[in-house]
């Protein structure tokens, strides 16, 4: 019984899909082959006490005929003493048929002493088996809220797994480090036209310094012209008066 209640629970196991419902389901039929094996036991054990009242029906008709032959054999007596031979004769015939009922009932009761022990044998292996699946039953009992907490946690942790992993395929990091990169390159447009703009103006002023100078050249030429032609150049700066 309990190798065909560990091959039925190793079968289950291989084909569980819901743990809880599985285990569940286990405990039912559980329940159902410990109520039919309740069955059995009861059945031996009730034709173990069939049994007994036979066995103790036919002791106490074995006592019952041996005391009917005896009271047949001590009437024969008292009639032999008291020269009745032919009815002391035919008591004694009584009582040879009362022995022999009386030996017979007697080898009843020693069949049924060795069906009784026999039956005995059995049912005690019956209630020892018994006995063995409550204990069974109450231990899957208690292992069943263990078995359906682990089993709920080893679910989160596959679940918690495989958000791990798709959450490594989008891998958010490398978002961040392109969206890095890109204000990266805009920061350097931005120092690179703030360069640009430093240089263009440095380019006016030096024009302009520029500027200044030939202004400077002209007028020492026109100077220099009026020197030449005899008329003094007015020194630069000066109106005539």
């Amino acid at each position: 019984m309990g190798q065909l209640v560990r091959a039925n629970v190793n079968a289950l196991l291989d084909q569980a899909e819901d743990p809880e419902k599985m285990l569940d389901q286990m405990i039912r039929d559980f329940t159902n082959n410990i109520a039919e094996a309740e069955e059995a036991v009861a059945q031996t054990v009730g034709n173990l006490r069939l049994l007994e009242d036979d066995e103790r029906e036919a002791r106490d008709a074995s006592a019952e005929w041996l005391s009917k032959a005896k009271a047949a054999s001590d009437r024969a007596d008292t009639l032999r003493a008291a020269g009745t031979t032919a009815e002391a004769d035919r008591f004694d015939g009584l009582a040879k048929l009362a022995l022999r009922r009386q030996l017979s009932f007697e080898e009843q009761v020693a069949t049924f002493d060795r069906q009784i022990d026999q039956q005995r044998e059995l049912t005690d292996k019956l209630k020892d088996g018994l006995g063995k699946l409550r204990i069974k039953r109450e231990e899957l009992v208690q292992k069943r809220d263990e078995l359906v907490s682990r089993a709920k946690m080893a679910q989160a942790q596959l679940q918690v797994q495989q958000t791990i992993k798709e959450v490594s395929v989008l891998d958010p990091t490398s978002e961040l480090n392109r969206f890095e990169e890109r204000i990266r390159r805009q920061e350097a447009m931005a120092r690179g036209m703030e360069e640009v703009a430093v240089s263009s103006l440095e380019d006016q002023f030096a024009e302009l310094e520029s500027g200044e100078e030939e202004l400077e050249v002209e007028a020492r030429l026109a100077e220099l012209k009026g020197l030449t032609s005899g008329t003094p150049a007015l020194p630069s700066g000066d109106t005539a008066g």
